[in-house]
């Protein structure tokens, strides 16, 4: 998969390594001379484009014809909806990410500005704050189509109503499926006759709307 991103900022850096630790083709864009000079150090040369990354020319000397994926990751508001809409509908990117910078400027990130999807700091906090008060000690370790499903883990908590049955006698929700139990620093595969310990660290995978009723069974 080849991506190209737009900001070679701390996001945009840290973002641009993160893919080439994993294999992926990258391309990044900057045009401020203390950054290019600093990126210069932290990645390949040949994967760093000079020059305005709103600029048509600059994009296409990017290779954003052959993108699967653009991401604008830059300090401006202003600069990442150019971007977005350029690629999106002049260079038809399949998948566009664009940055929030301003909360405030969060209603103008939509699919009519060819953003596919925002990544809005701000909004991902209070989510991420939501969710670890709500779900106590469970975990969420990876979240699957979009965010429909999770796989979480939670350790047993002495008071549960979950220590001492079996798990065929437990009243899971509907969309949940107990994928392992680590005990002791041992994996068990949980079967219908496996009775749930104290301290027992559960793996689950979880469908979003049910993730509070699994907590509620596993916790104190």
């Amino acid at each position: 998969m080849f991506v190209v991103i737009v900001g070679g900022g701390k996001t945009g850096s840290q973002l641009a390594q993160s893919l080439i630790d994993e294999g992926y083709e990258v391309k990044i864009i900057e045009s401020r001379p203390d950054i290019l000079e600093r990126i210069k150090k932290e990645l390949p040369s040949d994967l760093i484009v000079a020059g305005d990354g709103s600029s048509p020319a600059v994009l296409e000397a990017a290779g954003i014809k052959q993108a699967s994926v653009l991401a604008a990751v830059t300090g401006e508001d202003e600069t990442n909806l150019v971007v977005t809409s350029l690629g999106k509908f002049e260079y038809h990117v399949p998948r566009v990410i664009g940055k929030i910078n301003n909360p405030k400027n969060a209603w103008l990130f939509t699919r009519d500005m060819g953003v596919d999807a925002a990544l809005n700091q701000a909004t991902i906090l209070a989510r991420l704050i939501a969710e670890e008060m709500s779900l106590g000690d469970m975990m969420t370790l990876l979240k699957l189509r979009k965010g429909e499903f999770s796989i979480v883990e939670e350790k047993i908590h002495s008071e549960s109503q979950a220590v001492g049955k079996k798990v065929s006698e437990l009243h899971m929700p509907v969309d949940c499926v107990l994928a392992a139990i680590i005990r002791q620093g041992l994996m068990v595969i949980p079967h219908g006759d496996t009775v749930l310990e104290p301290e027992d660290e559960i793996l689950a995978v979880v469908h979003a709307s049910q993730v509070s009723q699994l907590s509620q069974l596993m916790g104190r």
